[in-house]
């Protein structure tokens, strides 16, 4: 091989090692955890946020976390407050992975290969059992009243709980608290009826300090003109006198044509002077009557305005209480839907299954029924089958009897009767077999009137106690055969009298 070939061998290798060792450099996007398993020297993994890392090939491996948030709506219904008054809360929860050095090991350890929706699932637990746990452990005005406390509550033992799994709270949403019996909605009516009762005093009051300044600035105002009025009369009046004093000196020295002269003058200068204070009063008389049409005018226009403000207030209270009524409207559909989900469809599932169960039971015991009563069919017919073979049996046994005796029934019967005879006396003597007469005691009283003692005839009077074979045979229908019951002495002595009326006759 030349050497030029060996060298574009060596060159291939090298590019294809070099390849494969940049393509195990693995680069860490933001918004992910790379979390690098296998042999890691001690720990059960190794996360890496931000930059990048090599990955060994062969003894190690790698995955990505998504750090993206996850929104859980966590809808509390039926907690039980401290104060025992059972409230819905309505939660929308924000969490993510954690990048903290702890919280991401814990994430690769417990999250590692779950999608987003079972890591909602796992989160959601969590976050309801925390939330029960902050409201047992607060009362209604500090729920309703103090948000920050309660969410800081439940920011704090939520959040510590998810780290336990890797994630951390974002943040936290509650949008509006109810309860069944009604005692948020009272304290809001109350709320809102003192807040409405403060304004109102308010604006009386400020109507109040308005009309009372108003009223001042309007009096010193007065004060202030008819004090320039009454210093411009008194300067008339001082330079007035001023200058009669000076027209009277002068008349001393004058002739009476210059005191006929200044009198006109005077004369002319107060009716000037009256001209002038009529003039004022005048004056004064329309700036009055403006004052009091400017006053009439303000009032109507602050009474305009009270009354436009008054509407405006009304209106925006009859938008807010429509927007209520559709927020309450839609959140009832919301509630309605839910309760649906709850309780309508497992009851319907939990009905379907009950009826399976149900037809799957009562096919169990029709199948077990059908097949005890196969069993019993075949041990019926078993014993029947048997008990026909017995029958017939016996019916050849008896046949082959009667054959034997020659076709007679009788001497077949007695045949029969001879076998069953010892176990007839054995029954017999079985009767009086256990009566011990040592331990019977007999109260003699005498001679009977046969002139027999009543001991003698007790032993007698016990075996005829015992029904004899002959009995036996005619309880049965049957009669016992004439070699073993005896003959008959009643119908030895019926047979003995006709020879003795013979012989007598003879």
């Amino acid at each position: 091989m030349s050497p030029i070939v060996l060298v574009a061998v060596a060159a291939v290798v090298l590019f294809v090692t070099i390849s494969a060792l940049v393509s195990r450099y693995k680069r860490c996007p933001s918004d992910k955890i790379l979390v690098i398993y296998g042999r890691t020297g001690g720990t059960s993994a190794k996360c890496v946020h931000g930059g990048g890392a090599f990955i060994w090939p062969v003894i190690q491996d790698f995955a990505y976390l998504d750090l993206k948030p996850i929104s859980i709506e966590a809808n509390l219904t039926n907690a039980l407050s401290r104060q025992n008054i059972r409230v819905d809360v309505p939660c929308r929860f924000t969490i993510a992975i954690s990048t903290e050095s702890d919280s991401m090991n814990n994430a690769a350890e417990r999250l590692l290969g779950l999608t987003p929706e079972q890591i909602q699932e796992l989160s959601k637990d969590i976050l309801f059992g925390q939330l029960r746990l902050v409201i047992a452990t607060m009362t209604i005005e500090e729920i309703n009243s103090d948000r920050d406390k309660f969410l800081d509550n439940i920011s704090k033992n939520v959040d510590t709980e998810l780290k336990k799994i890797g994630l951390k709270l974002i943040n936290v949403n509650v949008t509006d608290i109810k309860d069944e019996s009604g005692y948020i909605e009272a304290l809001g009516k109350e709320a809102a009826a003192k807040a409405i009762n403060e304004a109102k005093i308010s604006v009386a009051e400020q109507e109040k300090i308005g009309e009372t300044g108003k009223a001042v600035a309007d009096r010193e105002r007065d004060v202030q003109i008819a004090e320039t009025h009454r210093d411009r009369d008194v300067k008339i009046a001082n330079t007035n006198k001023d200058r009669e004093v000076s027209i009277a000196e002068a008349s001393k020295d004058e002739n009476i044509g210059k005191a006929l002269a200044e009198r006109d003058t005077r004369v002319k200068t107060s009716e000037a002077n009256a001209l002038a204070i009529r003039g004022e009063n005048e004056a004064k008389i329309a700036i009055a009557q403006s004052d009091a049409a400017r006053r009439e005018k303000e009032a109507e226009a602050l009474r305009i305005a009270l009354a436009s403000e008054k509407v405006q207030q009304a209106k925006a209270l009859e938008e807010a209480y429509v927007a209520e009524q559709k927020a309450e409207l839609a959140r009832a559909d919301r509630e309605r839907s839910t309760q649906n989900a709850n309780i309508v469809v497992p009851a319907e599932i939990a009905k379907q299954k009950a009826i399976i169960e149900a037809q799957a039971e009562a096919e169990r015991l029709r199948e077990q029924a059908k097949g005890e009563a196969d069993a019993i069919f075949a041990k019926m017919d078993a014993e029947a089958r048997g008990l026909y073979e017995i029958l017939t049996k016996q019916a050849e046994g008896y046949k082959e009897v009667v054959n034997a005796a020659g076709g007679d029934p009788n001497k077949a019967f007695q045949l029969l009767l001879i076998e069953k005879l010892p176990e007839l006396v054995k029954t017999q003597v079985e009767a009086v077999k256990n009566i011990k007469i040592d331990k019977i005691t007999v109260w003699d009283s005498g001679n009977t009137e046969n002139g027999n003692g009543s001991t003698a005839n007790f032993v007698s009077g016990m075996m005829k106690t015992v029904p004899p074979l002959n009995d036996l045979f005619n309880m049965a229908g049957l009669n016992l055969p004439s070699y073993l019951k005896g003959e008959d002495k009643e119908t030895d002595r019926e047979d003995a009298a006709p020879e003795t009326n013979t012989g007598q006759t003879k």
